[in-house]
């Protein structure tokens, strides 16, 4: 209310009247002492009629006076008559009624004051909201005061709508003599026409005191008893019916008297303008004399009258425009639409009316260049052939073949459902077109796809192949570079062995010339052995023969020479004792031989054994080696970048151990054929210190012989070494061959392991491809 210009006093004394009003609501009436009088009921209608006085700013008493008695003037006095409780009840519904008018009044001219219209202005805008047409199970006289309105309003809505299609169709020089349309006057008639319409009744039966509403019934019945708009009902006495041009309506009579009664009571006026309040007494001026003599009778039905028909010459002088406001639903929810109600609304509100007046001429119309626009379909050769619009319509309008249009000067109009079935046909022939339209569409995009589907599988195709030659082309350049390593791997193997082989022929040549030399310089000194043994025994020979001849001289001239006998003695005792040295010696000799002989033994068998197992533990490594290596191979298929690394490490550890099994039975040999020659040559030394002592002793022939004995089986024994040693010589040879034919194994197990490889290089290829 502070925007609209009203001050907080104000709304304070507006809120005070609302609530004094609220209050007087609340007071109940019951009889008094005397006949026919009425006080406050209890407490609570005393104390709301105390908050009352207050809220008005007036007296309690006065106000208890002014709703339970009445004052009547007459010529000679002023007579104070009390009230029943039902007329206190009626008093005070007045008055509550009376101060509400008056501030709602207030309230709207301080609104139109506030907005600021200029009384002088000539244009205005208006907006006039109301009840639409009412129909209840009961109806009473705010329902016939509204329905009165509605009828008003559809007789001003109707002849607008036709004098707007009259003045449409002359501008367009239509022929529109034969529409017409339901004229609600005679509605308006049996309401409003003085003397004898339903107002003017109902003024005089209020007029009357002892006028009750079955007489007002009565009345009703008798005077319109041939009207066709009214009707009275089989089963009730008091109920009338009227038939509106939105459906028969039946209203009960029982409390129109009573409604349509609208006194102003002096007691009322005089308390309220003599309130403290000033707001309160601004709301009731004083009344002119002649009205406050005497209660005089106004009817609400005639005044409403009154202002209807001045609201009907505010809207004849306008130009009104309609807005028809429909409610769904009585839940308020959305996406709820009640049929029943709608169409209640819809015919109370004159929609239905309306259409069917619209309905009774030409509904529609459209331009020429719309028209032709919209329809021009039908006839495309009127449109292609550049004709007037006005043709083309024509040509458009009987190709289709309707009839009761007419064309105008601009426009072209159409009886209802007609423009209906000329959308229907040309959605028909826009739905055919259509249907080509997306055939073609459809042919189109498919061939499109189509296309780019080709484009795009030539496309991968050649990426495919490309693709597949890049990856051929890597298979092929990765076997060169595999057949090159490979190539490289077996000549450098093949150099290696070579050397290898050649470093091994080179040490053989020179073992075996070695021994070639030694067995040529041991020939030499058995040779010359030989001819030393051959020259002394000769020499023995020869002394023997000699000595013998000398014995025999001896012999004869041993009496005869005792010098040479006790010399020959000493000579023999000294013999005895070099004899005995030269046992010792012999003893000593063949110890040293058998203890030789049994070192050479042992060490033979020593390495014999170390051979055999050295081999053997060689194998095993060998096969152990292999076995892990083809372990590997089957764990290791992902590891295919790091197999030809740790193969070519395996296979130089292996020939590296192979190398070294090599030179240390190389060393083995070269140390045991060493020691054999040590042995060789301390022999011959012995044999050349027991030859050369064999010639001192060589006069001895038993000594003689039996050194011949010895130095017989020192030969023997030497032989005998001899061909251990070729023995040995023939196991080394045999191991050696043994090595390289395990050599060959491993070399016939890397070829294996090889294509292996390549076999697996070439699966993991295809599964990839």
């Amino acid at each position: 209310m502070g925007i609209v210009g009203i001050s907080k006093k104000d709304q304070e004394a507006i809120f005070r009247v609302v609530a004094a009003i609220l209050h007087l609501g609340n007071i109940d009436f019951a009889k008094g002492k005397e006949i026919d009088s009425s006080i406050p009921k209890d407490d609570k209608a005393k104390f709301h009629l105390k908050t009352a006085a207050e809220l008005l700013r007036c007296d309690a008493d006065a106000l208890e006076d002014a709703l339970c008695k009445r004052l009547m003037i007459t010529p000679e006095e002023v007579i104070k008559r009390s009230l029943d409780p039902g007329s206190a009840t009626v008093s005070r519904d007045g008055l509550a009624k009376t101060i509400y008018s008056r501030l709602f009044d207030w309230l709207v001219d301080k609104i139109n004051k506030s907005i600021g219209q200029d009384p002088n202005s000539k244009c205005l805008i208006g907006v006039l909201d109301i009840y639409g047409f009412e129909s209840f199970k009961l109806n009473s006289f705010e329902q016939f005061c509204i329905n009165f309105t509605n009828e008003k309003l559809q007789q001003h809505f109707n002849q607008h709508m036709f004098k707007t299609e009259q003045e449409e169709y002359t501008k367009e020089q239509i022929d529109w003599s034969y529409i017409e349309f339901e004229d609600n006057q005679d509605v308006l008639d049996l309401i409003e026409k003085k003397p004898g319409g339903i107002v003017a009744l109902l003024d005089e039966a209020c007029m009357f005191p002892k006028s009750t509403h079955e007489t007002f019934a009565n009345k009703l019945y008798q005077t319109f008893k041939y009207n066709k708009r009214f009707i009275k009902p089989k089963f009730s006495q008091t109920d009338f019916t009227i038939a509106h041009y939105a459906g028969e309506v039946t209203y009960q009579s029982d409390q129109f008297l009573d409604k349509n009664k609208d006194y102003v009571v002096p007691e009322h006026q005089d308390l309220l303008i003599a309130s403290k309040c000033p707001f309160v007494s601004d709301l009731f001026p004083p009344l002119p004399e002649e009205t406050s003599k005497s209660s005089k009778f106004s009817s609400i039905g005639s005044g409403f009258k009154l202002q209807l028909q001045q609201l009907m010459e505010t809207l004849s002088s306008t130009e009104p425009h309609y807005i028809r406001c429909v409610k769904p639903n009585n839940l308020h929810k959305p996406a709820i639409f009640e049929n029943i109600n709608i169409r209640h609304q819809l015919r109370c509100g004159g929609v239905l009316e309306a259409i069917r007046i619209s309905c009774a001429g030409y509904p529609t119309r459209r331009a020429f260049v719309e028209f032709a626009n919209r329809f021009g379909l039908f006839a495309p050769e009127a449109t292609e052939a550049n004709c007037e619009e006005k043709n083309v319509c024509q040509k458009i309008l009987e190709k289709t073949g309707l009839k009761g249009y007419q064309i105008g000067k601009t426009k072209v109009f159409l009886r209802a459902g007609q423009m209906a079935e000329l959308d229907a046909r040309r959605a028909q022939v826009l739905g055919n077109a259509a249907k080509v339209i997306q055939q073609n569409i459809r042919t189109h995009q498919t061939r499109k796809h189509y296309l780019a589907l080709q484009k795009k599988t030539i496309y991968l195709q050649a990426w495919w192949r490309g693709r597949l030659a890049f990856k051929l082309f890597e298979k092929m350049r990765r076997e060169a570079a595999a057949v090159k390593i490979q190539k490289n791997i077996r000549s450098y193997e093949a150099r290696k062995a070579y050397k290898e082989l050649h470093m091994s022929v080179v040490t053989m040549q020179t073992a075996l010339r070695a021994i070639a030399a030694r067995k040529e310089f041991r020939f030499g000194i058995q040779t010359k052995a030989s001819i030393i043994i051959q020259a002394r025994w000769r020499c023995h020979k020869a002394a023997l023969y000699y000595k013998r001849l000398k014995k025999g001289s001896i012999v004869t001239q041993c009496r005869w020479r005792g010098r040479l006998a006790m010399g020959e003695l000493r000579k023999l005792k000294m013999a005895a004792t070099h004899s005995g040295a030269l046992l010792e010696a012999k003893s000593k000799l063949q110890k040293q031989v058998k203890e030789r002989t049994r070192c050479l033994q042992q060490e033979k068998g020593l390495r014999a054994a170390s051979d055999t197992s050295a081999h053997q533990e060689e194998k095993r490594k060998l096969e152990k080696q292999v076995e892990e290596l083809t372990w590997r191979l089957q764990l290791e298929k992902g590891l295919r970048t790091n197999l030809e690394e740790y193969k070519a490490h395996e296979i130089a550890k292996l020939k590296n151990s192979l190398q070294e099994m090599k030179e240390k039975v190389d060393e083995t040999n070269a140390l045991l054929l060493l020691e054999r020659e040590e042995n060789a040559m301390k022999t011959i030394e012995l044999a050349s210190s027991v030859i050369k002592e064999a010639d001192v002793l060589v006069e001895d022939p038993e000594k003689f012989k039996k050194l011949r004995m010895e130095v017989e089986s020192l030969k023997t024994s030497l032989k005998l070494e001899k061909q251990k040693a070729h023995h040995y010589e023939r196991k080394y040879i045999e191991a050696r061959i043994c090595c390289e034919e395990r050599g060959k194994r491993l070399e016939d197990t890397e070829k294996k392991l090889r294509q292996l490889q390549e076999s697996m290089t070439r699966f993991t290829s295809r599964r990839t491809l």
